[in-house]
C-alpha cells in the first residue's frame, strides 16, 4: 500500500507543473496589461514602464516562468496588483469561510444521503424508493441560490431564529459560528444529498444481487448486518469517489453560496480577482484548486485501498 501510495504522489507532481505552466502562459499571453491597471487611466508612458519594470514584466518569458516557479517554490504567491497585500496573506483570510461551508455541507450530505441511498435500494421498487428519487431530481433541478433565498426568508426573515447574513470564525464562540453556517449548509448540501443518495443506490442495487450478498442471507445474518457489512461495504468505492469530488468541487466552487449569504470566501475572492484582472490572485487561485483536486483523489486512493485490498495491485 505505501509503495501505490508513493507512486501516485511521484505521479501527481508532473500534473501540478503541466498545472503551472498553463497558468503562466494562460494568463501572461491573455490580452490586458497589468501594468495598466495598477497606473489608472491617467498613467503616462514612463509610469507604465516603471511598473512593468518592477513587475518583471519586460522580461522573457522563461525568465518571468523561472523567478514564479522559484517564488513558489520558497511559499512566496506574489502580491496583489489592486490590494497590494501578500497573496498568501489574503488566502489565509478567506480560506476559514469555504473550507467551514465546505466541510460541514459534506458531512450532512453524507449523514443524510447514504441512509436514503441504501433505504431507496432495500425497498426498491416501493414507495420510499419513489420518494428518494423524487427528492434527488428535486434537488438536481433547484439551483442553490433559489433554495437559500428560500431559506433566508423562512429562517432568517420570518421567524428571525438565525442572522441573515455574514460569517462568525468558530474561534467567536460555536453559536454564533453555527448560527452563520446553518443556513449556507443546508442550501448547497441540498444538491449533494440528491448526488450522493442516487449514487448510493445504485451501487447499492448492483451488489444486492450478487452470490456473497445471498449467501448471507441464507446463513440467517440479519438485513441490517447484510445490508451495512456486505452490500454497503462493497459499494462505497462509486459512493467514495462522489464525496471526495463532491469536496473538491465544493472548495473552489461556493461562490454562489458565499454572495447569497454575503460570506467573504475564497470563491468571491476569485471571482474578484478574475474581474480585477488582478494576475497574482488568479494564478494562486487556480494552483490551490489544482492542488486540492490533487490532494483528494490521493486520499480516495488510500480509501480504495482500504475498501478493496485488490485496488493495491
Amino acid at each position: 500500500m505505501l509503495g501505490y501510495l508513493v507512486r501516485r504522489i511521484f505521479a501527481a507532481v508532473p500534473v501540478m507543473g503541466v498545472v503551472a505552466l498553463f497558468v503562466f502562459l494562460l494568463l501572461r499571453l491573455t490580452p490586458g496589461d497589468p501594468a495598466a491597471i495598477l497606473a489608472g487611466d491617467n498613467a503616462t508612458p514612463e509610469r507604465l514602464e516603471r511598473i512593468r519594470t518592477s513587475l518583471g514584466l519586460n522580461e522573457p518569458l522563461i525568465v518571468q516562468f523561472i523567478t514564479w516557479v522559484n517564488k513558489l517554490l520558497h511559499g512566496d504567491l506574489g502580491t496583489s496588483l489592486i490590494s497590494n497585500l501578500p497573496v498568501m496573506k489574503m488566502i489565509g483570510q478567506r480560506v476559514e469561510p469555504s473550507i467551514s461551508i465546505a466541510l460541514s455541507t459534506i458531512i450532512l450530505a453524507v449523514v443524510v444521503a447514504v441512509p436514503l441511498g441504501v433505504i431507496a435500494a432495500w425497498k426498491h421498487g416501493t414507495w420510499i424508493d419513489r420518494f428518494v428519487m423524487g427528492l434527488s431530481v428535486l434537488g438536481f433541478s433547484v439551483p442553490v441560490f433559489v433554495v437559500g433565498y428560500i431559506l433566508i426568508e423562512i429562517f432568517a426573515i420570518d421567524l428571525r431564529w438565525v442572522p441573515v447574513q455574514g460569517f462568525k470564525s468558530i474561534s467567536a464562540g460555536f453559536g454564533p459560528f453555527f448560527e452563520r453556517i446553518i443556513l449556507p449548509t443546508c442550501a448547497l448540501s441540498f444538491i449533494y444529498i440528491a448526488l450522493i443518495a442516487r449514487m448510493t443506490r445504485a451501487a447499492m442495487l448492483d451488489v444486492l444481487g450478487e452470490d456473497y450478498v445471498r449467501t448471507a442471507r441464507a446463513k440467517g445474518i440479519s438485513e441490517v448486518a447484510v445490508m451495512m457489512r456486505h452490500a454497503l461495504r462493497n459499494a462505497a468505492v462509486p459512493v467514495i469517489t462522489v464525496i471526495g469530488t463532491g469536496f473538491a468541487l465544493l472548495i473552489s466552487g461556493v461562490v454562489v453560496t458565499e454572495s447569497v449569504f454575503n460570506i467573504p470566501g475564497i470563491g468571491r475572492l476569485t471571482v474578484d480577482a478574475v474581474l480585477a484582472r488582478d494576475y497574482p490572485v488568479i494564478q494562486a487561485m487556480i494552483l490551490l484548486t489544482s492542488l486540492i483536486y490533487v490532494v483528494v483523489n490521493l486520499l480516495i486512493d488510500v480509501a480504495y485501498t482500504l475498501l478493496d485490498p485488490r485496488i493495491r495491485y
